[in-house]
C-alpha cells in the first residue's frame, strides 16, 4: 500500500482504524540535532530500527500485583484532595498483572545545548507478557527535587522500601499500577538533570527541544529492549500531566511532524500558553472574574516552579542575566539559593517570596528589559496552544485547579480540530484533577470515560 504522508498541522477525517493501523517507517533526516528514528510498522506496531548505541538495562524488579494496589490504595487517599472521589476500589481498579520494572540508560542530545549526555528512565512490563502489548509513554509532572523520577520506582525491589510522598514518583506509581497492571507496557524519561546521571546538571524545565529529544530517546530505548524480549509493541498512547502535560503535547506534536501515528493522547492539567500561565502564577486576579471569589489561587510551591522556570530558560537558551532583569533585588539571592540545590529546609520555606512581588514591576505590562523581552517571546515560541491534532487528544483539567485556571485551557480546546477535547473535573484540584483522570467515572469526569478506559477502547 502506497502512503503519503500527513500536513502535520491538519488532521484530515480516518477511520478509527486507520489511526493506528497503516504501515509506516520513518527515518529522521535531523541528525544533527540527535533525533531518533522511530517506525511504525503494522497493525499500529512500534519498533525500532538500528543504528543507535543501545541502552543499558538493569535486571527487573518484580512487583506483586497485591502489593501496587495497595499502594496505589494508600496514595491515592493522599492526592483524593477535597475527597472529589470515592476510595481506591479492589473491584472497579485493581491490577491484574504482577509487573517487572527496569530502570534504562540510554544518551541523548540537548539540541540547545549540544551537550550529549546520558539520561535514565522507566520500562514496566506485565509479568509474564508474551506476543503484542500495547505502549503508554507516559511523562511526569513538576519535582521539585532531583531525584523524584520514574525509575527510582525499582527502589521497591526491597519489600522494606516505602514509598513516600514527595520523595517518590507517585504519579508514576498511578500509571505503572492502573497501565502495566493491566496489560500495557509503560515507558517514562526521568528527563535531563534529574535522576541518577544528573551530575549536577540543571534540569530543562518547559525547554522544549531538549524535553522533546530525552523523551523520543527513552521511549526507543524502552521499545527496543521491548523487542529484546521478544515483545512486540503494539498501540502507541501519550499520557502526562501538569509539566509532563506540556512535554506530552510537545512530544505528539514532534511524533505528528514525523508522521508517526499515536493512538491517542491523554493531558492532565494541560498548561499549553506559557505566557499566559506565568502571568496567572504571578497575578491570578488578571485571570480570575472577580465575581469568582472562592476560586483557589496559586499556593506557595509556585514561585519554587518561576524559579525552576528561568534558571532553565537562563541556562538552555543563554538568558545569562535573567535572575538580574526578571526578579526583584530583595528576592535574588533566595532565587539564587533555591536554584542550586532545590532545598527548602528550615527556616527557607517560610522565606519564599510572595508571587505577586517576586518579579521586576511591570513584567507584563510593558518593556523592562530586552532580556525579559527574550524570555517572554521563548515562552510564546513554545506555547502549545495553536495545533491542530491528527489523533484523538484529551485534555484533563479540573475546575478548582490551584496552579491552571481553567480559562487557560479553552482557547487551545477551541483551536486543537475535531479530535480535540475538554474534560473538566469538578471541585478538582491540581493532584485530584490527575487522580480522577485514571479513577474517577461519569459524574466527575463530564460523562467521559477515564484515561485508561478511554485506551483500551482503542486498542
Amino acid at each position: 500500500m502506497k502512503l503519503t504522508k500527513q500536513d502535520p498541522g491538519h488532521s484530515g477525517t480516518r477511520p478509527a482504524n486507520d489511526r493506528i493501523g497503516r504501515r509506516r517507517l520513518l527515518r529522521s533526516s535531523c541528525a544533527a540535532a540527535g533525533s531518533v528514528a522511530v517506525s511504525l510498522v503494522g497493525q499500529g506496531a512500534l519498533a525500532s530500527p538500528g543504528g543507535t548505541s543501545p541502552a543499558v538495562v538493569e535486571r527487573p524488579v518484580r512487583v506483586t500485583k497485591e502489593r501496587l494496589d495497595a499502594l496505589a490504595a494508600k496514595f491515592h487517599a493522599v492526592f483524593n484532595e477535597g475527597n472529589v472521589l470515592g476510595p481506591f476500589s479492589t473491584a472497579r481498579h485493581a491490577a491484574r498483572h504482577d509487573v517487572e520494572l527496569r530502570r534504562l540508560t540510554t544518551s541523548t542530545r540537548l539540541p540547545e545545548t549540544g551537550e550529549q549526555v546520558q539520561v535514565s528512565g522507566l520500562l514496566a512490563i506485565p509479568a509474564g507478557s508474551k506476543g503484542s502489548l500495547p505502549v503508554v509513554s507516559w511523562q511526569h509532572g513538576t519535582i521539585l527535587s532531583f531525584d523524584q523520577v520514574p525509575s527510582n520506582l525499582t527502589r521497591l525491589e526491597s519489600e522494606a522500601y516505602g514509598l513516600r510522598d514527595n520523595v517518590d514518583s507517585l504519579e508514576t506509581l498511578f500509571n505503572v499500577q492502573r497501565f502495566a497492571g493491566n496489560g500495557y507496557a509503560v515507558i517514562a524519561a526521568d528527563y535531563p538533570g534529574k535522576g541518577p546521571y544528573r551530575d549536577g546538571r540543571a534540569e530543562a524545565y518547559a525547554v522544549k527541544d531538549a524535553t522533546v529529544q530525552c523523551c523520543l530517546d527513552v521511549l526507543q530505548a524502552g521499545v527496543r529492549e521491548l523487542e529484546k524480549s521478544a515483545l512486540r509493541p503494539s498501540a502507541l498512547f501519550l499520557n502526562g500531566w501538569s509539566q509532563g502535560a506540556l512535554n506530552t503535547q510537545w512530544l505528539n506534536q514532534e511524533l505528528q511532524r514525523r508522521d508517526i501515528k499515536v493512538a491517542a493522547t491523554a493531558a492532565q492539567s494541560p498548561f499549553n500558553d506559557l505566557p499566559d500561565t506565568f502571568h496567572y502564577w504571578s497575578s491570578p486576579q488578571s485571570f480570575i472574574p472577580s465575581a469568582e471569589k472562592s476560586y483557589p489561587l496559586p499556593p506557595a510551591w509556585i514561585v519554587p516552579c518561576e524559579i525552576v522556570l528561568l534558571g532553565s530558560y537562563r541556562r538552555y537558551y543563554g538568558l545569562t542575566d535573567l535572575f538580574e532583569t526578571a526578579i526583584k533585588p530583595q528576592y535574588r539571592a533566595f532565587a539564587e539559593k533555591y536554584w542550586s540545590d532545590y532545598s527548602l529546609d528550615g527556616d527557607l520555606a517560610k522565606a519564599i517570596p510572595p508571587a505577586a512581588d517576586f518579579l521586576t514591576d511591570g513584567f507584563f505590562d510593558h518593556f523592562t528589559h530586552a532580556t525579559n523581552s527574550k524570555f517572554l517571546r521563548r515562552l510564546a515560541a513554545n506555547s502549545t496552544t495553536f495545533w491542530d491534532y491528527a489523533s484523538p487528544i484529551r485534555f484533563y483539567y479540573g475546575l478548582a485547579d490551584e496552579a491552571l485556571y481553567p480559562g487557560l485551557v479553552k482557547m487551545a480546546l477551541a483551536s486543537g480540530g475535531h479530535d480535540m477535547a475538554g474534560v473538566p473535573v469538578k471541585g478538582a484540584s491540581h493532584r485530584a484533577t490527575f487522580l480522577a483522570s485514571l479513577y474517577g467515572d461519569a459524574a466527575i469526569l463530564d460523562g467521559k470515560s477515564t484515561v485508561f478506559d478511554w485506551f483500551n477502547s482503542l486498542r
